[in-house]
């Protein structure tokens, strides 16, 4: 059978992480291990999860501050369901979705009229006529997601 808790050494080799990371996670409020009677760190089984989905979630570019508030609806004490972990990933779907749409519109716009109003592709004389897209505000408005 399988011990409820494992250590931090055990967390480590499970997550790829370095000890030092997981204190420092655990400073950062992304895990909170149990001292035993000898004052070493427990933790439970269900962490190997929440630091492998720290690790993705910094991939995507998340903050610590971003992924800290979406444990704070997990349950404290009990290891996570699926829906809890459902839960969080229908929230940063609807993030990752946002960056895919503007990453999607600057790659297919990128070498248009960007709407920055330099004016100097004949292009942009069409799109940005009269530095319309200055009215809106500084920057490259049309990447920004302004329209046209």
């Amino acid at each position: 059978m399988l011990a409820k808790t494992i250590s931090i050494g055990q967390l480590a080799e499970r997550t790829g992480l370095a000890v030092s990371a997981i204190r420092y996670y655990e400073t950062q409020g992304l895990v909170s291990p149990e001292r035993n009677s000898g004052g070493q760190r427990r933790f439970l089984r269900s962490d190997i999860r929440r630091l492998s989905f720290v690790q993705i979630a910094q991939k995507f570019g998340f903050s610590i501050g971003q992924i800290r508030q979406q444990f704070e609806t997990l349950p404290n004490g009990r290891t996570p369901t699926k829906a809890d972990w459902t839960k969080i990933s229908h929230s940063f779907r609807e993030e990752l979705d946002d960056r895919i749409e503007t990453l999607t519109n600057l790659r297919d716009k990128l070498d248009g009229c960007i709407g920055c109003g330099c004016l100097s592709l004949k292009s942009c004389q069409l799109y940005n006529q009269n530095d319309r897209a200055g009215e809106k505000g500084s920057g490259p408005r049309y990447l920004m997601g302004d329209a046209p």
